[in-house]
């Protein structure tokens, strides 16, 4: 069987601050392709470079990566602020449409960090603009110095949902992940069920309740070390899965809640 088509939204960089590029981390392309088993596709983040209706039906299933920028707090019914961060609105305009429709057709998308809080905010949900500045909650911000095997190290352990999608996934309640966000959900959206949370009770794992396919999303980054790193391996895998599925026209088992 040929391999499916992954569209991995890309993100808006600016070169020596004149020459703007879109694109994707090397890594989440070779996890796509090394354990998912699809060809990884950037698609630019803007919905006027590449409109929704144009590339719903060109790929079997959507990633939506970390970045830098974050969701504009318009879209959840709050006022910008410097917490807030920068922002990528072209992305916005792309990326929460593409989940909604891709929730109402089966489509499968995982979504990754900034694709995470993606994914509540186009579910109606809202987002905390900086995790580290909650009482009780700890930084989980990508460690400033070092290499890149200490800034993606495993930092903290997942507590999942036993009897849920993800504890079905891995095998077991309790999983170890890396941790490089700020911001975190605040309120849930509709039907977004929070599956797995940090020691400190920030969200971590989250699916769509009720999605009539692959519809799941993880604060971590686990497209470091995804071949080897068992969690990162299996969620690949069932992503990439999920896709092969819907190229062949088979739809998942919707996911509930436990």
């Amino acid at each position: 069987m040929s391999r499916p088509f992954i569209g991995i939204i890309g993100n808006q960089t600016l070169l020596n601050d004149e020459y703007r590029w879109d694109g994707a981390g090397r890594m989440v392309l070779e996890a796509v392709r090394d354990v998912s088993g699809a060809i990884p596709v950037v698609v630019p983040g803007d919905a006027d470079m590449a409109p929704l209706e144009a590339v719903l039906d060109r790929f079997d299933g959507f990633l939506l990566p970390g970045g830098r920028p974050n969701v504009h707090p318009e879209e959840y019914g709050e006022e910008e602020t410097e917490a807030h961060g920068t922002f990528n609105r072209a992305r916005d305009g792309l990326s929460l449409p593409l989940v909604r429709a891709c929730v109402e057709r089966g489509q499968p998308v995982l979504a990754i960090c900034l694709g995470f809080q993606e994914m509540n905010v186009a579910m109606g949900g809202s987002l905390y603009p900086e995790i580290r500045d909650l009482p009780g909650r700890d930084n989980h911000r990508m460690p400033p110095d070092g290499t890149i095997e200490e800034k993606f190290a495993l930092r903290h352990d997942v507590t999942l949902t036993e009897g849920g999608p993800f504890h079905g996934l891995m095998g077991s309640t309790v999983i170890r992940t890396n941790t490089l966000h700020g911001q975190g959900i605040k309120v849930a959206g509709s039907r977004v069920v929070i599956d797995g949370h940090a020691p400190d009770g920030t969200p971590e794992a989250i699916y769509i309740d009720g999605a009539p396919g692959f519809a799941m999303g993880v604060q971590w980054h686990p497209e470091y070390n995804a071949v080897a790193d068992p969690v990162s391996n299996k969620l690949f895998s069932a992503f990439g899965a999920a896709a092969r599925d819907w190229a062949g026209g088979k739809r998942p088992q919707q996911l509930r809640s436990a």
